[in-house]
């Protein structure tokens, strides 16, 4: 186990079409998957693995069939896979948990590997502000509001949420000041009492690593796959941003 590799990824927004339709990005995701298995020895997918995703008692999200078979695959060769969920997929459940067979979570985890310790989340309600945002996560993440919506026909909630998913996404490009950026003001708050060398997250898109101010942890930003294809692994050597180039046709 001491010589497998830790692989991080995040916001494949798979159901959505950008520079790559949902199904190529998808085939491209498996591919990537299909590629780490040799030395993996745990992935971590850290949230928006959906573009919108919701379970009804019954009823599941189309699609996904080749992704899901690939986790299902990884899982029985033995390799542990956790998923978080994120601001398009807080809705995942027990078809993830129970039927895939991943670990779920729905709030950020502490892990240690290599003998690092990692605070791992998706990081959309992290740091100060957005106060508008973490109101709706809280209605979002109520049960009892998640009872009413699924008393919807799944036609109508799952093209409704789907549309509300299109209309808040950011299309510009993303900068990044550290300063101002809620996802390192926390972790810098985070790391003046908690021993972490790596704070891993996703959501903003923007793969980047950047040493505290403490000179001792890092934070890991794994991009998405949208435009980047970027992920994050960690071996005896350390933690470092890679991006995968599949030349094969997909």
């Amino acid at each position: 186990m001491k010589d497998k590799k830790i692989y991080f990824a995040s916001d494949f927004h798979l159901g959505f079409d950008a520079r790559l339709t949902s199904t190529e990005r998808e085939k491209l995701v498996v591919a990537w998957l299909d590629a780490i298995q040799k030395d993996a020895g745990h992935i971590y997918l850290v949230g928006d693995l959906f573009d919108f995703w919701y379970e009804y008692a019954e009823v599941i999200t189309k699609g996904h069939f080749r992704f899901f078979a690939k986790l299902t695959e990884l899982l029985k060769k033995g390799i542990p896979i956790t998923i978080l969920t994120g601001n398009h997929d807080v809705w995942m459940g027990r078809y993830i948990s129970e039927d895939i067979g991943a670990s779920l979570h729905h709030d950020p985890i502490s892990r240690t590997h290599h003998g690092k310790k990692l605070f791992i989340a998706h990081g959309d309600g992290l740091g100060p502000g957005d106060y508008g945002y973490k109101f709706i996560k809280m209605i979002f993440r109520n049960s009892l509001c998640q009872f009413f919506f699924s008393r919807l026909h799944p036609n109508f909630a799952i093209k409704l949420m789907k549309f509300f998913s299109d209309t808040s996404r950011d299309e510009s490009e993303v900068t990044i000041d550290p300063s101002k950026e809620r996802q390192i003001i926390f972790a810098e708050e985070h790391a003046k009492n908690k021993q972490m060398d790596f704070y891993v997250m996703g959501h903003r898109h923007v793969p980047m690593d950047y040493k505290l101010t403490n000179a001792k942890a890092r934070y890991i930003n794994l991009g998405d796959w949208i435009n980047n294809f970027t992920f994050a692994v960690l071996d005896r050597d350390g933690m470092r941003i890679e991006n995968f180039q599949e030349t094969a046709s997909i």
